[in-house]
């Protein structure tokens, strides 16, 4: 299954090349199903690939000068704070076993993939509905709620520190609604936030578990060969167009995740 999984790992980067964002959702699954890595474990290495790609990512949009460095730090403070905190104390603090329903125990591992599988039911819905955001791509005077900034940047960072998710479908809306950035300075922007907490959510892991750096390594060189297959087929294709079908596919994958955590 190793092939495989160097293949799909190439298809994240080409999605997220592609799309600009959604791709980082499937790293897990890879991990889990294709490599057969222990889903605490996969959580972990997902935040170094998404955090190691997304930084690639960012390079184009830093060069046309579509990332708000203001905004990156108001957003990723608290989201980088949180994620930090997840993977050094929430994380390890998870009982391996959660509780039982007759004769089924959920473990710490099928909770963290059913948290997942809901993570990513919500991203295809985000990504199937038509993108009235997309739309507004008038410059409006920058402005702050920061309230509403510190809670938003505090709950993704939490669920990136759970599920080893970017957020990205999370942060893009979070930036145009709270911020009025436009919509492709939201997404550079939203690339930066998502290399710094992942990275550093990474980093504060609490060392339960020993890395294997060198498959981590591969397993990252091949997405990053995806994201620059994906942002050449860009100019060919129109990524708006594809993100709905891939939406429908995170779905599809969601409810999978689901039915064979807890049926299978």
């Amino acid at each position: 299954m190793d092939i495989a999984g160097y293949l799909a790992s190439v298809f994240i980067g080409i999605a997220l090349g592609l799309i600009g964002g959604g791709g980082s959702i499937l790293t897990v699954p890879v991990l889990v199903y294709l490599f057969s890595i222990d889903a605490v474990l996969a959580t972990a290495y997902s935040l170094f690939i998404v955090g190691t790609t997304s930084v690639v990512g960012s390079f184009s949009y830093f060069k046309k000068g579509l990332v708000n460095i203001k905004t990156a730090v108001v957003f990723g403070i608290p989201s980088i704070a949180a994620v930090f905190l997840t993977r050094a104390f929430i994380v390890p603090s998870i009982p391996q076993e959660v509780f039982s329903i007759g004769n089924f125990t959920v473990t710490k591992s099928i909770l963290l993939m059913l948290l997942f599988a809901v993570l990513m039911i919500f991203a295809s819905y985000s990504m199937i509905k038509k993108d009235k955001l997309a739309t507004e791509e008038t410059p409006q005077q920058q402005q702050f709620n920061y309230p509403l900034i510190l809670v938003e940047g505090t709950v993704v960072g939490i669920l990136t520190g759970l599920v080893g998710a970017g957020g990205g479908f999370l942060i893009i809306p979070a930036l145009v609604v709270l911020s009025k950035l436009p919509m492709k300075e939201a997404v550079g922007t939203s690339l930066v936030i998502i290399a710094a907490k992942s990275l550093i959510g990474f980093f504060g892991e609490s060392g339960e578990t020993a890395i294997d750096y060198i498959f981590l390594v591969k397993v990252t060189a091949f997405a990053i060969i995806g994201i620059f297959i994906g942002m050449a087929l860009s100019k060919k294709i129109d990524g708006s167009k594809l993100k709905p079908v891939f939406g429908w596919f995170v779905l599809v994958m969601g409810i999978y995740i689901i039915v064979k955590e807890t049926l299978l």
